[in-house]
C-alpha cells in the first residue's frame, strides 16, 4: 500500500509535485512560461497529499477557494487544531461495529486523501478516527450526533465502512457551536447499499469545513445527500470515485441560505470503471443581504469508463434582493463509448406561472411563494429515508419561511 504522506515514490516526482502544490492548480502554457500559468484542465489532476506543508497558504485566488470567505479560515488553514477523539454520540444496532483507530492505520486513507489546504491540515491534527462499520445485510439506520464542540479550532476523522452486500443509512447531525474541518471516509464494499446524509443545523457563528471522499466498490450504491441549513461559513465538499463496474453513486443538497451565511458544496463525481451511473442534483434558496451560496459540479468520465451514465443539476431560488450565487457545473468526458451525460444549472426568482396557479385556487400570493420553496427544498429532504428526520428538517425550513419576506 503506498505511503500517505504524498502520491509520489522517487525524488524527481516530488520536485514535480513540489512545483504543482506551489502553483495550487495551475500549469505552464505550452510556450513554457512559467509567469503565465493556466488552471489545470483535468479535475483527476488535482494535487493531494496528507501533509499540510506540501499546500501553499491559501490566498483566495486559487481555484477552489476564489469564492470563499479565507479570513474567517485562517485558524483551520494553518493554526493548530485539537484533534484526539471527537465528542461523537453513535446509536447502536445490530451489525455496527464502532472503534477508534489510529490516524497511522492502514485502515485510513483507502477512499481518498486530501486535495486542499484545510483537509490536509485536519488529518494531520485528528490523531484518531472514528470508524463505523456496518456489516448487517438487513438495512440498519444509525445516528452520530456532535453538539460538543466550542468555539476552539478542531480537527476530527471519521471512516464509514460497509462490508459486501450491507445496507444502511448514516445520518451525521452537526449541532451547536463549532469551528471544525473535518475528514470523512467513506468505503462502500462491492454489492452494499449506503445512504450517509450530512445535516448541518449549527448554531450562527459556527464555521465547519469538511472534506468527505468516498470509493464505491462493484454494483454497489452510494447516497450522499448534505443538508446545510444552520452556520455562519460551511464549506462540503463530497468526492464519490465510482471505482467498481457497474457501481451507482448520488449526491443530493438542500440548503437555505440567511444574511450573511455563506455555503459552499463542491461536488465531484469520478466514473473511474465501466457501466457506471450518477446523478447530482443540489436545491438552495437564499434570503437577505449578503446570504451566498456555491457550488461547483466536477464530473469525470475516464477513458475505462465505458457504458457511463451521469447527469448533475444545480438549482437556486433567490427569494430577497441582495443574494449572490455561483454555480459552476462542469463535465470531463475521455470515452466516446458513453450511455449519456449532461449537466444543468439555473438560479431566479419564482415561476410566475407556479404563483399564478395556486393563487387561482385561492391561496395568497404570500403564502404561495412559500409553498414553492417548500415543494423546491423538500424533494431533497424526502430522499433520507428517516421520517423522524425529514420531520425535523422540515420544521426548520418551515421557521425559515415563517421568517421570510418574499419579494
Amino acid at each position: 500500500m503506498p505511503t500517505l504522506q504524498t502520491e509520489q515514490t522517487t525524488q524527481s516526482e516530488h520536485t514535480e509535485q513540489a512545483e504543482r502544490a506551489a502553483n495550487m492548480g495551475h500549469r505552464a502554457h505550452s510556450d513554457g512560461d512559467w509567469d503565465h500559468r493556466v488552471p489545470v484542465q483535468t479535475r483527476s489532476e488535482r494535487f493531494k497529499s496528507t501533509d499540510v506543508s506540501q499546500f501553499p497558504e491559501v490566498t483566495g485566488r486559487e481555484v477552489n477557494w476564489k469564492f470563499t470567505p479565507i479570513s474567517a479560515l485562517r485558524e483551520l488553514l494553518s493554526g493548530e487544531l485539537a484533534g484526539g477523539t471527537p465528542a461523537l454520540e453513535i446509536s447502536d444496532a445490530d451489525g455496527v461495529e464502532v472503534s477508534t483507530i489510529p490516524m497511522t492505520s492502514e485502515l485510513v486513507g483507502r477512499a481518498g486523501i486530501p486535495e486542499d489546504r484545510a483537509a490536509a491540515n485536519a488529518w494531520g491534527q485528528a490523531e484518531t478516527a472514528q470508524r463505523i462499520l456496518l456489516t448487517s445485510e438487513e438495512r440498519r439506520a444509525v445516528t452520530v450526533r456532535r453538539s460538543g464542540l466550542t468555539g476552539a479550532p478542531t480537527a476530527a476523522h471519521t471512516i464509514i465502512e460497509t462490508a459486501p452486500r450491507a445496507e444502511a443509512l448514516v445520518i451525521l447531525e452537526n449541532t451547536g457551536d463549532a469551528n471544525l474541518s473535518e475528514t470523512v471516509e467513506i468505503v462502500v464494499g462491492e454489492g452494499a447499499n449506503l445512504t450517509v446524509v450530512s445535516i448541518q443545523e449549527w448554531n450562527d457563528e459556527a464555521i465547519h469545513l469538511a472534506s468527505h471522499q468516498a470509493t464505491v466498490g462493484r454494483d454497489a450504491t452510494l447516497q450522499h445527500i448534505v443538508v446545510s441549513l444552520g452556520g455562519k461559513v460551511v464549506r462540503v465538499n463530497p468526492t464519490i470515485h465510482l471505482d467498481g463496474q457497474g457501481a451507482n453513486g448520488e449526491g443530493y443538497g438542500a440548503y437555505f441560505a440567511d444574511a450573511g451565511q455563506h455555503l459552499e458544496h463542491q461536488v465531484y463525481i469520478d466514473h473511474n470503471a465501466p457501466r457506471t451511473r450518477s446523478r447530482v442534483a443540489y436545491k438552495g434558496a437564499l434570503q437577505g443581504e449578503g446570504a451566498h451560496a456555491v457550488w461547483i459540479g466536477d464530473v469525470l468520465i475516464r477513458r475505462v469508463a465505458t457504458g457511463t451514465d451521469s447527469y448533475e443539476e444545480n438549482r437556486n431560488l433567490t427569494l430577497t434582493e441582495g443574494t449572490r450565487t455561483d454555480s459552476i457545473p462542469n463535465l470531463e468526458i475521455e470515452t466516446g463509448d458513453i450511455e449519456g451525460a449532461g449537466h444543468a444549472s439555473t438560479t431566479g426568482r419564482f415561476d410566475e406561472e407556479h404563483i399564478f396557479y395556486l393563487r387561482s385556487r385561492g391561496i395568497s400570493e404570500d403564502e404561495a411563494r412559500k409553498l414553492v420553496v417548500r415543494g423546491f427544498l423538500i424533494d431533497v429532504i424526502q430522499r433520507i429515508g428517516d421520517a423522524r428526520v425529514e420531520e425535523r428538517l422540515q420544521q426548520v425550513i418551515e421557521a425559515e419561511l415563517e421568517q421570510s419576506v418574499l419579494v
